[in-house]
């Protein structure tokens, strides 16, 4: 027997059964969101050759998304008929779990659950990712060789990297890091990275046409190289001055 007082149980069954009117109306008047027509009459095309892949693209994701809306609607229809239901049979308002009475308030702004609050499956985003991702990973996929301990050439990233540094379009929300507040730290690793070189010592190490006559570029990168304590001044009296 129901928990609910008569006019709390007749209030719930007309807020079912208008929310079932509207799903049902809706249904009908979209025809079921154009589900009934082939793609083709959508589109106006009898064949996509002659067209940019990028039109029927747009008409496929309409189309995805109509689905997902026809079967949100079709489950809530499910939910909507079991409440109703469960009311004719007596045992509307219990939670299927413990078994103990929903409170009102609760039914009053889910008519149709069957959970108490503390029993309500969690809604979770699915962290699932196609499983072709694997491949694409890191940002560069296949082209990104900086997790292989035998790579230390020029890769993809790389790449990316000399065209990055004369701008993109990209915000803070799409750099690679998901903790980016500035574009002024948005390049992929770019404080870590040398610019056309890959040990630091081959930007200031300089030798004549006939790999004679070794000398030190005093650089900027030379002297972080002294400063880190990489090396040492001894290869070229006086390093220290410009």
């Amino acid at each position: 027997m129901s928990h609910f007082t008569a006019k709390q149980l007749q209030a719930l069954r007309s807020q079912l059964m208008s929310n079932k009117r509207d799903i049902e109306h809706r249904l009908s008047e979209n025809e079921h969101y154009g589900l009934g027509d082939s793609l083709k009459l959508q589109t106006g095309e009898l064949s996509p050759i002659d067209n940019h892949p990028g039109d029927l693209a747009t008409e496929v994701y309409e189309r995805e998304k109509d689905i997902s809306l026809l079967e949100h609607d079709e489950f809530q229809l499910e939910r909507i008929d079991s409440a109703l239901h469960a009311i004719e049979e007596g045992h509307y308002g219990t939670c299927a779990v413990c078994q103990r009475p929903i409170p009102y308030e609760r039914m009053e702004a889910v008519p149709y659950t069957k959970y108490c609050k503390k029993h309500q499956p969690e809604t979770v985003v699915s962290e699932n990712r196609p499983v072709e991702e694997q491949f694409l990973a890191p940002a560069f996929g296949r082209t990104s060789l900086d997790e292989r301990e035998d790579q230390n050439g020029f890769d993809g990233e790389d790449a990316w990297q000399i065209v990055e540094s004369w701008g993109t379009s990209n915000t803070p929300a799409m750099a690679e890091s998901g903790d980016i507040d500035s574009y002024d730290v948005m390049a992929i690793e770019a404080a870590e990275e040398l610019d056309g070189f890959v040990e630091a010592y081959e930007s200031f190490v300089a030798t004549d046409i006939y790999g004679h006559d070794v000398s030190i570029v005093r650089n900027r990168q030379y002297r972080k190289y002294l400063e880190n304590g990489e090396g040492s001044g001894l290869l070229e009296p006086g390093s220290e001055e410009d």
